[in-house]
């Protein structure tokens, strides 16, 4: 018999919520990229839309580097903008092990500095069972 495997869920990443009206958005993604479910954006400031939050200031892409949101639905936004539900206040508590960072968060500190940029806007990541 084959062996099933299920993709994360909301319940996986999502571990406390307040209120589901206060603490969620829904926000453009920029196109290029599949964002997963966990993706942690920041907003680019001149376009308003949501990008991977980048470890360090991408010219074009100023103010992402600043997380301010995390992904609550998986979204293919590579043929264009596509519109996406974030986390974006809390008070909220998500699983640190459901998290994903752009490639350029690849080091303790950072993926540390991008869990205190979300705790600013009580977006709370913890390790959970």
């Amino acid at each position: 018999m084959p062996t099933l495997t299920q993709s994360p869920t909301l319940g996986d990443l999502l571990k406390f919520e307040l209120n589901a009206s206060y603490c969620r958005e829904t926000v453009t993604l920029k196109a290029g990229t599949s964002y997963p479910l966990g993706a942690v954006l920041g907003q680019v400031t001149a376009t308003g839309k949501y990008i991977l939050s980048p470890a360090a200031t991408v010219v074009g892409d100023e103010g992402a580097e600043v997380a301010s949101a995390v992904l609550i639905e998986a979204v293919d936004a590579t043929a264009g903008d596509q519109t996406g539900l974030v986390i974006a206040r809390g008070p909220v508590i998500l699983s640190k092990a459901m998290l994903t960072f752009d490639a350029s968060v690849d080091q303790p500190a950072e993926i540390t500095a991008k869990h205190a940029e979300l705790s600013a806007a009580g977006i709370v990541p913890r390790d959970t069972a």
